[in-house]
């Protein structure tokens, strides 16, 4: 799972990053992207290790790509390069890192701070390329169509169609209804405005008392479909990056800080994503999986190998809730809330599974 950290120039995604990674990143000024592999917090994971004592416990992972920050170029003019918008392009969720926070060592790159046009901008910049992506698309399926014999391609031209028109009244596709046969056909085209978004506003200790005020009116202006704005300080986040557990806690009790930023964007990013997290244990290890919700166990097969997917025969299954209650997987087999399922049972957050396989 990728998630692409995308804004201007000083917004502070790369102070972001270092918080949530509890890294030392620094972003290179090139058109390449700073990625880093976030572990995933999960205490029924500690719980299920502690009590199982494997070798080893293994966290669930996403990758987060900090990409250059978008400047003034030479024309006077802050826009997205070909290069940055084919490289943000594969991430699977985009967040918007939007400038709040005042300081005038560094400058803002359209001068002053105003986070709805920052938004506005970063929003036309995806929507003008998808828009470009649609026009050419339907040009060359018209064409296909008429020297080729693929019923494929019919049913897709309504579809391009659809979404064209649509992106010609300045609206992004997320806020288009597609069924889920069209969506399967653009699927492979990655398009920006169909991906999950998160508005991450980041804001300075000053900031702090007129929080509410600013993100509502954010989400007042600015119409985009279902997306999250969340506040976050990247500097006050650094610094509480460095800290121990106890003294985080005082810290953040101090600035009336309930959640890290951390925590917060791997929460925002499991409910945008709709994603939920599974559990295996074997004698070497307990490991997390993420997998999207409302999969069935042979998918969630396949999130852990092929080869589990290809050798399927069924699972063993007992969730985590019940397995803390009973104590041990002997137990939850004596209680009856450890069973047997097959391809099309779908999987529930917190779920140990065990897949048995020829």
């Amino acid at each position: 799972m990728q998630i692409g950290l995308v804004g201007l120039q000083y917004s502070g995604k790369t102070t972001l990053l270092n918080a949530v990674t509890k890294t030392e990143s620094i972003q290179s000024g090139k058109d390449e992207a700073n990625i880093e592999v976030v572990k995933i917090p999960d205490e029924r994971l500690d719980k299920l290790t502690d009590i199982l004592k494997p070798p080893k416990k293994v966290n669930a992972t996403i990758e987060v790509f900090d990409f250059p920050g978008l400047r003034m170029s030479d024309d006077g003019k802050v826009k997205m390069s070909p290069s940055f918008l084919k490289n943000v392009q594969d991430n699977d969720a985009l967040f918007y890192v939007i400038r709040q926070f005042r300081d005038d060592t560094v400058p803002h790159p359209l001068s002053d701070i105003d986070p709805i046009r920052d938004i506005n901008f970063l929003n036309t910049e995806f929507q003008l390329y998808d828009l470009g992506f649609f026009e050419d698309r339907l040009e060359k399926l018209r064409k296909d169509i008429m020297r080729s014999t693929d019923e494929s391609l019919k049913k897709e031209l309504p579809v391009i169609e659809k979404c064209l028109t649509h992106l010609e009244k300045e609206e992004p596709l997320r806020l288009l209804h597609l069924e889920e046969n069209e969506k399967k056909m653009l699927a492979g085209y990655q398009i920006f405005t169909l991906k999950p978004l998160v508005v991450a506003v980041n804001f300075d200790e000053d900031s702090i008392s007129k929080v509410d005020e600013i993100i509502a009116k954010i989400k007042n202006e600015i119409k985009f479909g279902d997306v999250q704005v969340i506040p976050f300080f990247a500097k006050i986040e650094h610094e509480l990056s460095q800290l121990d557990e106890n003294d985080r806690k005082s810290f953040m009790d101090d600035y009336g800080i309930k959640e890290s930023a951390q925590s917060k964007i791997l929460r925002t990013l499991y409910d945008v994503l709709g994603l939920l997290s599974f559990f295996t244990y074997n004698d070497n290890e307990c490991r997390a999986w993420t997998l999207r919700k409302n999969s069935n166990v042979h998918e969630a097969a396949r999130v852990i190998h092929t080869d589990f997917y290809n050798r399927f025969i069924r699972a063993e299954v007992v969730h985590f809730d019940d397995f803390i209650k009973h104590g041990s997987f002997a137990k939850c087999k004596e209680a009856g809330v450890w069973h047997l399922e097959g391809k099309e049972y779908i999987v529930n957050d917190g779920d140990i599974i065990l897949i048995r396989h020829n």
